[in-house]
């Protein structure tokens, strides 16, 4: 049996490396090379991840089973621990996250936190039904606007009230009081996060990743594929005629995709509602600093955060200079890229930059439902969705690892 997939990105890769030994798998890529989000481009010899800064590690077994078949760990990656700091209002840093390290913080804001948080300690079984109410209800009121309003509005630009919990599953921190507080006492760092620590590729970043995935696997680069026919029962994509397609593009591009292939026309205007937000990713020299990430609440800057990719691997960097990417979210000129930089800690000089259009979904309460319904529809088509914005998923590259594995467990009996 045959499977086309739409799409070179993670997503792609994976689910093809899934499929091949039961399936002919062909891979359509319309760029040049594999990786879609985690692309990665030189930039004067330096490393410049093109959109964030990918680094990889997963709670899930199976994830990191598959994923270290591919490559060597000790000699081809380096391990590396979280070194994140805020900047805030004031110029001052503070340690990440920013609810370990409130001893840091003013006596009397201090003070407003601890009776804040046992205030909360009191209340049991609190039902939250909002990303606003999570953080207030986890973290206190005077957290929630020294930091955590001010930074995830930066990012998301929406009121925190209409962010279903949901779609952060899996990536908010739970720490309880106790947790918290003993945290603060004795000045310890987060350590359950999946991201504490994490592994990074020696040479060319997250691109070393795709390029060693993409090996083995039949992709035809440089194609766009716009309209797909059905044929005979099946499906055929550029001439390639299939059993199953595989779609990791992006679903606002279905109903022209598909045209009248799928009756998907109750969907059409919930797909074209969906929202999400892009990225402007400026490559910058920075100073020397032992930093992976810097969060930026602050609105001095439109920046959210500083990725320091260049202290991941000293190959990013070179002639001795360190090198990081600044984020600000959606479309942002150079001109005021310019005027912000000379604001910004650590002072960024602008090396190169790229807007990415799409680089996160945003899901609102009835999201997951929609696109779970379209699925169906669709598998019952021979059409697969798989890929953060073919599910409408906010996925690490270790969750869309995760989802195809998922997925091509169910595609492998299929085949029997």
């Amino acid at each position: 049996m045959r499977v086309a997939v739409i799409g070179a990105g993670i997503s792609g890769l994976s689910i093809a490396h899934h499929l091949k030994e039961k399936y002919e798998v062909k891979i359509f890529e319309r760029d040049s090379r594999p990786g879609g989000l985690v692309k990665c481009k030189k930039v004067g010899g330096a490393l410049y991840h093109m959109v964030g800064g990918h680094v990889f590690n997963s709670k899930r077994q199976d994830v990191l089973n598959w994923f270290w078949q591919f490559f060597d760990r000790d000699v081809e990656f380096t391990k590396l621990l979280r070194n994140a700091i805020i900047s805030m209002d004031n110029g001052s840093l503070m340690e990440y996250p920013i609810e370990n390290n409130i001893y840091m913080l003013d006596t009397n804001i201090q003070k407003k936190i601890i009776q804040e948080w046992l205030t909360i300690n009191q209340k049991s079984n609190v039902q939250v039904q909002n990303f606003e109410e999570f953080l207030k209800n986890r973290f206190g009121e005077t957290l929630y606007h020294e930091y955590f309003r001010p930074y995830n509005e930066k990012i998301w630009r929406c009121d925190l009230k209409h962010v279903p919990l949901s779609w952060l599953s899996g990536k908010l921190p739970m720490p309880s009081v106790e947790e918290m507080l003993l945290n603060n006492l004795n000045h310890l760092q987060e350590s359950s996060m999946v991201h504490s620590s994490f592994y990074y590729a020696k040479e060319n970043g997250s691109q070393f990743l795709a390029d060693r995935l993409s090996r083995d696997l039949d992709i035809v680069y440089n194609t766009e594929v716009c309209v797909i026919e059905k044929q005979n029962g099946k499906w055929c994509v550029n001439g390639y005629e299939c059993d199953y397609l595989l779609f990791c593009g992006n679903i606002k591009d279905l109903p022209s995709f598909l045209k009248d292939k799928v009756d998907i026309s109750s969907y059409i205007n919930l797909i074209n509602d969906l929202e999400y937000h892009g990225t402007t990713s400026v490559f910058c020299e920075i100073e020397r600093n032992p930093y992976s990430w810097i969060y930026l609440p602050s609105s001095y800057y439109l920046a959210h955060r500083i990725i320091c990719t260049g202290n991941f691997s000293s190959k990013n960097n070179v002639d001795g200079k360190t090198t990081g990417t600044v984020e600000f979210t959606d479309f942002i000129s150079k001109e005021d890229i310019e005027e912000n930089l000379v604001k910004m800690p650590f002072s960024p000089r602008y090396l190169d930059h790229t807007y990415t259009q799409y680089t996160y979904p945003v899901q609102n309460t009835e999201t997951r439902k929609m696109v779970d319904s379209l699925k169906k529809t669709l598998s019952n088509n021979g059409i697969f969705l798989l890929g953060r914005f073919a599910e409408w998923e906010y996925y690490n590259m270790d969750a869309a690892i995760g989802a195809a594995i998922d997925l091509g467990k169910i595609l492998m009996r299929k085949s029997l």
